[in-house]
């Protein structure tokens, strides 16, 4: 069993019961999926970085990352409909489990002058989405073979209903935010 797993069944679920008083056990929030993205406008001109930009991610989440492509085409960008521009990767299950605590526990503490996640990132119906400026937070990237530094996001899907709901589950998780005073980008 996952740590994470662990985690949620003995302490994060008695806490929001108690905190929020559900009667139903399946109105209990839970984590659905976690997605992570990987957008790279430079493939437009290299689209080696594509290749290796998948090989990373795929290395970091332990799923097989799949290419995404441009919905529209847009002339200022010299970008057109269909052409490869990032790289993503859908966990569920153990895997996202396992995911989130390497995130939580190795990735965030290695980011300079960490101050904690913003905690205004909700969407209004308990999802969460944290953007990383950097993916060599992650020990399973090769500083030596890797080309550029890439930004990604990770977007965190619950099934609470509301914000204040998924910011006691993922508090509960461990997701270590910050202040409200400290709202600059972090990372």
């Amino acid at each position: 069993m996952a740590r994470l797993k662990q985690k949620i069944n003995e302490e994060v679920v008695p806490k929001l019961v108690e905190e929020f008083g559900y009667d139903n056990v399946m109105a209990i929030p839970r984590l659905v999926k976690v997605v992570v993205n990987l957008g790279l406008g430079q493939a437009i001109q290299n689209i080696r970085l594509l290749d290796s930009a998948a090989a990373e991610l795929t290395a970091i989440t332990g799923q097989k990352a799949v290419v995404t492509r441009a919905r529209k085409s847009i002339a200022g960008f010299k970008l057109r409909q269909g052409m490869p521009i990032g790289v993503m990767v859908t966990l569920r299950g153990n895997r996202m489990l396992e995911f989130l605590d390497r995130l939580i526990n190795i990735g965030l503490p290695r980011v300079r002058d960490f101050r904690g996640v913003p905690p205004n990132a909700f969407d209004g119906q308990g999802n969460y989405t944290l953007g990383i400026r950097e993916h060599l937070i992650f020990p399973e990237i090769d500083l030596g073979r890797t080309e550029t530094t890439h930004g990604m996001n990770v977007t965190i899907v619950t099934t609470a209903k509301s914000d204040e709901e998924a910011r006691v589950l993922l508090a509960g998780l461990g997701v270590p935010f910050g202040r409200e005073e400290d709202r600059q980008l972090i990372f």
